[in-house]
This record gives structure tokens, sequence and C-alpha cells, in this order.
């Protein structure tokens, strides 16, 4: 059985403060990585990510992700590099577009946010691979920009992205993809092939890619007594996608039986009522069996890392029953 890495994220409803704990419970667990997650209007990736990374020992800390319109190339650079340092090697840096309708609150329009992040994506990889930059692209200037102290292992940069030109776009000039709203092993399998279109156009990208391109998957986690306890915690979380089905959801291969249960039904009942076997393409749903066949699943189709979310109200009992519980049976199956 394939088990890729295995992480958590935390999520943004959670208190800011409570990072510093939470990152400790995963680092003294044994757990591969934490992802901090930066949502208009809640708190920022940057603080958090620094205070996990000075808090831990080994634990690999991502930011998932920073929006591409809201900080200049360069002083992103920097916080990776500063990040960075303070880690040891350990951040896993993430950009992306950003919800459009949270950019547009704050203002930032770009003609084309697929322009924007290739730019982004571009300056802040040579930067961080200590070249001197001189552009004057789309939305940014720079004018010899060097960082003075780069970093001596640059850190992998992902995109958190969704649909496929954005997916090629990852592959081409990124080293790694982030996937979310629900992404199941259909979806994964789907975005790995727009990813490979992008790696196999990615020659004249400098600095090249990394050879292997990471994907993590950040997976809604709902553990229960029976599967059906697991199923009803979760159901309202996706009723609330199924209302605007993002594409993991879409690439489904039960997307249109599930598209009219919604019109007739409405997004909660559909959620409530689909067959059990549906949730296998959506989430680690259920019992601990279930979410062991929902991670061997997405490794076999291509997630590098399933990193979870868990209720924010009970974040840090529902991780320690997963590392009590979910990742011994993991292990187990490996061996």
């Amino acid at each position: 059985m394939a088990t890729p890495s295995i992480g958590f994220c935390f999520d943004r409803a959670q208190p800011a403060a409570d990072v510093i704990d939470y990152a400790r419970l995963l680092d003294e667990a044994g757990v591969d990585e934490l992802w901090v997650i930066e949502d208009c209007f809640y708190t920022t990736g940057v603080t958090l990510a620094a205070a996990a990374l000075t808090a831990t020992e080994r634990l690999r800390v991502g930011i998932g992700i920073m929006p591409a319109a809201v900080r200049n190339p360069a002083m992103t650079a920097m916080e990776i590099t500063t990040l960075d340092a303070l880690g040891g090697g350990r951040l896993l840096p993430g950009l992306g577009h950003g919800v459009a309708e949270w950019m547009a609150q704050i203002g930032e329009h770009p003609r084309s946010p697929l322009t924007l992040l290739e730019e982004t994506t571009s300056i802040v990889r040579s930067l961080l691979a200590g070249e001197t930059v001189s552009v004057e692209g789309s939305r940014w200037s720079l004018d010899r920009v060097v960082l003075e102290t780069p970093p001596p292992k640059p850190p992998p940069v992902v995109l958190g992205v969704r649909g496929p030109k954005s997916l090629e776009l990852a592959g081409r000039v990124a080293d790694g993809t982030i996937l979310a709203d629900f992404p199941g092993p259909s979806y994964i399998r789907w975005a790995r092939e727009r990813i490979a279109e992008g790696r196999a156009a990615s020659a004249s990208t400098a600095p090249a890619p990394a050879p292997h391109h990471r994907l993590t998957a950040f997976c809604s986690l709902s553990l229960g007594a029976d599967a059906n306890v697991g199923r009803a915690q979760l159901a309202p979380a996706l009723a609330g996608a199924l209302a605007n089905p993002p594409r993991s959801v879409i690439e489904t291969p039960f997307f249109t039986e599930l598209q009219a249960m919604v019109a007739e039904r409405g997004p909660l009942a559909a959620a409530q009522q689909m067959p059990a076997e549906w949730w296998r393409e959506l989430a680690a749903v259920g019992t601990i069996d279930d979410a062991v066949r929902f991670v061997h699943d997405a490794a076999e189709a291509g997630a590098d890392t399933v990193s979870f979310f868990v209720d924010p109200d009970t974040a840090m009992a529902d991780t320690r029953r997963a590392i009590d519980e979910l990742l011994p049976e993991l292990h187990r199956a490996v061996a």
C-alpha cells in the first residue's frame, strides 16, 4: 500500500495563539507536516508559520496560501527567506490566486490572474535561487533586486490552484501543487494529468522546477463510532461546497447524479442522503478503516501528502485521536 506523508491543517477558525500547542503536538507525535491557512479576513500565514517553526524541532510547516496579488514578490521572497532560516529549512511556502471575491473586496483585480501568478512565482523562485532580478511585468517592476542572504537550499515553492489552466501553470513554473475543497482520488488523478502537461513545457523555465512535482491534498477528516456518524458530521460542510461545486466535485464519476440530487432535494439533503461509497471520492470520513482506504486511494492517485482538516471546535481532541488511532493503522498497512 502506498502511503503519503501525513499532515494537519490549522483551520482559519482556530484561535491564532493555539498554533503553538498544535504544532508541538504534531511535532512530538512524529507527524510530517503542519499547514497554516491564510484566508481573508482571518489570520496571516506568515505570522502563524513563524510561530509554528520556532516552537518545533522537526515538523515541516507549510503556508497555504499567500495570494499573489497582495504582496510584492520581493517582500514575499524576503519573508520566505526569513521563515526558512527560522525553521532550519523546514518551510513549505505556498502561493495562489486568492479567492476572487476576497481579492475584489480589497481592490485587487488583476487583468489576468494567471499572468500575475506566473510572474510572481518566477520572480520569487529566482530571488530564492540567489539571482539578481530586473523585470517589467504586468504588475511588478523590479530593478536589480537580489537577496542579501538567500536560503542555502531554496525551499520548494508550491501553488494552491484548482482549474486546468492554473494546474498546467503550476506544473510549468512551480515545485508543487496544493489541492483543496474535497480533493479525492479522481480529482487528484485529473490534476496530475494537467500538471504533467505543464511539466512537459517546463524546459524553458528558470530556475527549473524540482525534479519531482510535489502534490499536497488538503482533505477533510471526520471519524465517528460508526461510518454514519462521521458522514453526518461532515455533511453540512459538503453541502456548502455543493451549492457552488468546486472542480474537485465536478471531476467525481458521479457528479451528474449528485447534481440531480442537489436540484431535487437541496445541498444539505443531498450530502446527507447520497450513497456511502461516494464519500470515498471526497473525504476521509467514517471509520478508521474508511480513512485508511481514502488515504491509500489518494496516494495511488498521485498525492505525496495528505493533510487533514478537522473540526476547528474540537481540533486538539480530534487530532489526538487521529494520531493515536489512524496513524498507527496507516503505518501498519504499509508494513
